[in-house]
């Protein structure tokens, strides 16, 4: 029996939408099923018609009834709603948000910082895969895990850390989803909105977005200007010291000293590049040099195993790492246990030392070509960086020129990457690109680069002459 309340603070309308709505949801009123017409019905409950009329388009609007001229009002499919327009549901996402897909076909890619899949040591692979899967610890490798990580893996890296100095004793381990939820993770519990943070300009977009989104306040520095971040007084500072992307720039002993002088701020180090040099002589970490405890270390096997596994781990305060496996638990539970496992049998076998090897020659190869490229075909007025190891080279073209503008003629001649805007903080790189190297073998550098030699230089030369003056 329908009963309107007069007394309620619930509109005579709303009352009624919500009786109908519920009736339809709960199935007594059928798919088909016509409602009584709204004199009747105004007649029935006493109400003006006006009421009822604003009740079933309200009912309509929702997707419940539909209404057919010289008919009537009739129930429609059961639980129905009117279709959700996403784009208008959700905020809208920042351009820089947005990389963009790549054409279809065969392209030579400099756009994707990851190895080589030629490299990967499927062989080697399977057989740390068969030994866990024949273990005695399956079972609870399958089980639910702690969020702080696999243990055994956490021991080991933890161990690790400690032998080589980057770990003291009153530092821990977490196990991560790779190095972006890292990130994510030490965002929740780091940052709050307004709070300065400091960080390479260009640099990750990855990781740019993540301190917009928790609402910091960025302060681009130009890399390698470690003493510029000393008058912001930030309170959070990220720093790629060895091979940062995208410039592929490391940082000297005096500049990861300046920055360990910077009065109150906390640094993340990211170091996932770190075990990818080439040549030269590798510096302490950021994380070793600090006597405060002030230094937060990032590290992954994405770059030296298998990117696709997704097992990254951050080296920290005990503190620190408690508020992140509180976080993590809340966000995903736990790492997945089974690559967990697998990485740690293939790190324990001396696996990941040989294929980490091989990567460190291929690496020196696909580094020398694409400089030797870089200085062959790029035109008259650009320079790029001439990195020690790492995955990436910056390239900065003559100013007219800009990479974005260049990239659907390049992508027409069958090669792409990614223009020098997505790496932006606040400063324009709208002349410059990054060129990731470690995925593609020597042939194809050197024969992409000569394509983006002949796409640069053809639009260098139609520049008027004032312009290139």
């Amino acid at each position: 029996m329908l009963r309107l309340d007069t007394s309620s603070d619930v509109p005579l309308y709303r009352q009624l939408y919500q009786h109908y709505s519920s009736q339809i949801e709960q199935g007594q009123l059928q798919t088909g099923e016509r409602l009584p017409a709204t004199r009747e019905l105004a007649g029935q409950l006493g109400v003006n018609r006006t009421t009822i009329a604003a009740a079933y388009e309200l009912l309509e609007a929702e997707g419940w009834i539909t209404g057919e001229v010289g008919r009537g009002s009739f129930v429609k499919a059961r639980g129905a709603r009117k279709a959700i327009s996403w784009n208008e549901f959700m905020p809208p996402a920042e351009p820089s948000r947005r990389l963009g897909a790549h054409p279809a076909g065969p392209l030579i890619s400099f756009a994707t910082s990851r190895p080589s899949e030629q490299l990967f040591p499927l062989d080697a692979f399977r057989k740390s895969c068969e030994e866990v899967l024949t273990g005695p610890g399956l079972a609870g490798i399958l089980q639910l895990g702690s969020p702080g990580g696999y243990e055994p893996l956490r021991q080991y890296l933890l161990e690790s850390a400690r032998q080589e100095g980057v770990a003291g004793p009153n530092d821990d381990v977490i196990v991560t989803n790779g190095c972006q939820q890292a990130l994510d993770l030490l965002c929740r519990v780091l940052v709050r909105p307004g709070d300065a943070v400091a960080v390479e300009d260009p640099v990750y977009p990855g990781l740019r977005n993540l301190f917009r989104e928790a609402g910091a306040e960025l302060i681009g520095i130009p890399v390698g200007q470690s003493e510029a971040i000393t008058r912001h007084r930030p309170k959070l500072i990220v720093a790629t010291p060895n091979f940062q992307n995208p410039t592929g720039a490391t940082l000297s002993l005096a500049e990861r000293e300046t920055l360990l002088r910077v009065p109150g701020a906390v640094i993340i180090e990211n170091d996932i590049y770190g075990a990818l040099r080439y040549s030269g002589e590798p510096l302490p970490t950021l994380k070793q040099l600090d006597e405060t405890g002030g230094t937060i270390l990032i590290r992954s096997f994405s770059k030296i195993a298998f990117p696709g596994l997704r097992v990254g781990w951050v080296i920290g305060p005990r503190p620190v790492i408690q508020r992140l496996i509180a976080a993590k638990q809340i966000t995903d539970l736990h790492t997945d246990q089974f690559s967990q496992a697998v990485l740690l049998q293939f790190a324990k076998s001396g696996r990941l030392r040989e294929h980490q090897e091989k990567m460190l020659s291929a690496g020196a190869e696909r580094l020398r070509a694409i400089l030797r490229a870089c200085e062959q075909f790029l035109p008259v007025g650009s320079t790029y960086s001439r990195p020690q190891g790492g995955m990436n080279l910056w390239v900065e073209l003559p100013e007219h020129l800009d990479a974005g503008e260049l990239l659907a003629r390049a992508q027409a001649a069958g090669v792409t990457y990614l223009p020098g805007r997505h790496f932006e903080v606040s400063r324009s790189h709208a002349n410059a690109l990054r060129l990731s190297f470690a995925g593609l073998c020597e042939e194809k550098i050197g024969e992409g680069v000569a394509l983006l030699g002949e796409v640069f230089s053809n639009e260098f030369a139609m520049q008027p002459m004032e312009a290139v003056v």
